[in-house]
């Protein structure tokens, strides 16, 4: 092994397997040490170990990390200027803090397996063995996955301009997740139990409008129009505005909430006077009320939105406006509360208890 061989761990396929050569300077106790490893075979092709392609291995090997900084570092120069170019594209066109941090940290992974590989020169089928070996390997899930693609997607349509070529990479199929729904009456006595007035005021509010966390911390004092009994949610998810129910409960709470703590500029204010209250904060205030419940662990402020919108459905409410109300762009968003709604599910009678002559 020649003596200006760098240090390097890559995944790759060799002899039709997948496989992680290991290259280092030469060195006695080194190698000592590497052909001590189960499974090590030495390549005369590449002039390099390799060991197969495992989950033992790569944890081995320090490849299993996510850490978008332990990644970074392993960028090699030649690919650093396509990171940035991602970055200013993913700014210059207005996308959100969240979608660029996202794109940035699933960008990166690829960006650190590459070594000196520039990111451009990749082929629709090195991609696709990429994107499978994400799936086989790595064991990343559909949605994570889903986002890897996006953001390569991405940096290849957007930043090279490239033709939309990357459609020819089938994408794995994501769950159905059902909505995770708290009924009325466990709604009813969390919010009636809550004896701060902020903290009622605040989920009273994200209940009676289906709102999403961010939203609620987000809202203005402007933004309550009391006349028309209106909420405005400005710039929401995909910067878009719109006017939700103000429910009469929630004014009377909110007027009540208003006297007290007189906010000046967000509705619901943190820590420091004139900065809104945070995502987290708000989080906890939801655990402290519904987590003693015995409802679901995967319960979250969110189900009071899901909970919103079943509970709209189950008492008549036309999905089309349901659809409006939430935000959403897409109806089939919204029909996935079709699914578990109780309004018709709860009269279909079981076969069993037709049998047993047994009624409800």
């Amino acid at each position: 092994m020649s003596t200006k061989t760098k240090n390097s761990i890559q995944p790759a396929t060799h002899r039709n397997q997948s496989v992680i050569f290991i290259r280092f300077p030469f060195d006695d106790n080194e190698n000592t040490r590497i052909k001590k490893w189960p499974d090590v075979r030495w390549s005369q092709t590449q002039r390099a170990w390799y060991v197969p392609d495992t989950l033992a291995n790569r944890k081995k090997l320090g490849l299993l990390s996510h850490s978008g900084k332990e990644a970074y570092h392993r960028i090699d120069p030649i690919n650093q200027p396509a990171l940035d170019s991602l970055l200013q594209t993913l700014t210059l066109k207005g996308y959100s803090a969240n979608t660029t941090k996202v794109y940035r940290q699933e960008f990166i992974q690829l960006l650190a397996l590459l070594d000196t590989k520039p990111v451009s020169t990749l082929t629709v089928d090195e991609l696709k063995r990429y994107f499978a070996y994400c799936l086989n390997h790595l064991k990343l899930s559909e949605h994570t996955l889903h986002s890897r693609i996006n953001a390569v997607k991405f940096y290849f349509e957007q930043v090279l301009q490239r033709d939309k070529f990357l459609f020819r990479i089938p994408r794995p199929k994501k769950p159905l997740l059902l909505p995770k729904v708290i009924s009325e009456e466990k709604i009813l006595n969390g919010l009636l139990s809550v004896r701060n007035l902020k903290h009622k005021a605040m989920l009273f509010t994200a209940y009676s409008a289906g709102l999403r966390v961010s939203e609620v911390v987000m809202l203005k004092v402007t933004d309550i129009d009391s006349d028309r009994m209106q909420i405005r949610v400005a710039a929401a998810k995909g910067k878009k505005d719109r006017m939700v129910t103000l429910a009469r409960a929630t004014l009377l709470i909110l007027r009540e909430y208003v006297r007290e703590y007189k906010p000046k500029k967000y509705l619901f204010e943190g820590q420091n006077c004139g900065e809104p209250y945070s995502t987290r904060s708000a989080q906890s205030v939801f655990n402290r009320v519904f987590k003693k419940m015995a409802l679901p662990p995967t319960i979250s402020f969110h189900s009071l939105r899901h909970s919103y919108a079943t509970h709209l459905l189950e008492n008549g409410t036309d999905i089309r406006y349901i659809q409006e109300l939430l935000g959403h762009n897409d109806i089939k968003t919204t029909l996935r509360y079709t699914h578990v709604s109780n309004k018709e599910l709860g009269k279909i009678e079981s076969p069993l208890d037709k049998l047993m002559g047994m009624r409800s």
